[in-house]
């Protein structure tokens, strides 16, 4: 079932946990697959008062659970597209973690071929492979065996839960969508912005190599660079401060020394 207009509302899609209505400076984030906008709490308390986050709540997941699941990343980037353009204004960036890196792309990319020119600022792309970089995951069409494996195996869902029946016969679906939604996503491998990106990765990642990462170069005429982060697919979680002093520099335009500086303790 494809997403209703009646859902495309921006108090269906848009959570501000940190709401700073007066900031000339949003950051828009996009959650992992199975994830929810409540991940990007620590960050939006990183960035304020500097920056608003407004953080993506995809649909069938927490008080959002009763809607139907997007069919594809396709729908799920124009749902949000039709939100955002009516939300933002000044300066923005985009951040995404693992799934949500491909769709702030994607995102970016619509933003763009509406008003060259007037995209966002800056593209944080986490934790994930550039779509020039050959992949065949399938997890999608595996057991739930083998999806629960995955989730242990990349360390982003809490144990307790994992070992949970009833809390596992809920988290599933939402995991299994979201991981069909990316798997069967096709981005031109020749697809380009004008803005520039900021790769983040976790050293250990073990489904994201520092190379793979490294490919978004080709994916931006505006430049590329690469910050590696001690850690695996879910870094983020112990360097939310220097993450968040990364952003900064892209509204700021301070140097990365000065910007670490700066950032929280």
């Amino acid at each position: 079932m494809a997403i209703s207009n009646e859902a495309s509302e921006a108090s269906s899609w848009i959570r501000r946990f940190t709401p700073l209505p007066d900031s000339d400076a949003r950051v828009v984030c996009f959650p992992h697959a199975g994830g929810a906008a409540s991940s990007f709490v620590p960050l939006s308390r990183a960035l304020a008062p500097g920056a608003e986050v407004l953080a993506v709540q995809y649909p069938g997941r927490q008080d959002r659970r009763q809607e139907p699941f997007a069919e594809s990343l396709t729908e799920l980037a124009d749902a949000v597209f039709d939100v955002l353009r009516a939300e933002l204004s000044g300066s923005y960036a985009f951040f995404g973690h693992s799934l949500g890196a491909v769709l702030a792309f994607e995102v970016a990319r619509r933003f763009e071929d509406a008003a060259p020119g007037d995209g966002p600022v800056a593209l944080f792309l986490s934790a994930r492979r550039a779509p020039s970089v050959p992949h065949r995951d399938r997890i999608h069409l595996r057991d739930d065996a083998t999806v629960v494996a995955e989730m242990r195996r990349l360390s982003g869902t809490d144990q307790s839960i994992l070992g949970d029946e009833e809390l596992l016969a809920l988290l599933l679906p939402v995991i299994r969508a979201d991981y069909k939604a990316l798997e069967t996503h096709v981005t031109p491998p020749d697809a380009q912005v004008a803005c520039p990106i900021t790769v983040l990765v976790g050293d250990a990642d073990p489904v994201t190599t520092i190379e793979d990462a490294s490919a978004w170069r080709a994916h931006s005429t505006g430049g590329t660079e690469v910050q590696v982060f001690p850690g695996g697919h879910f870094y983020l979680d112990g360097h939310t401060d220097e993450v968040a002093a990364e952003i900064r520099r892209a509204f700021t335009g301070r140097t990365r020394d000065t910007a670490l500086a700066e950032s929280p303790r």
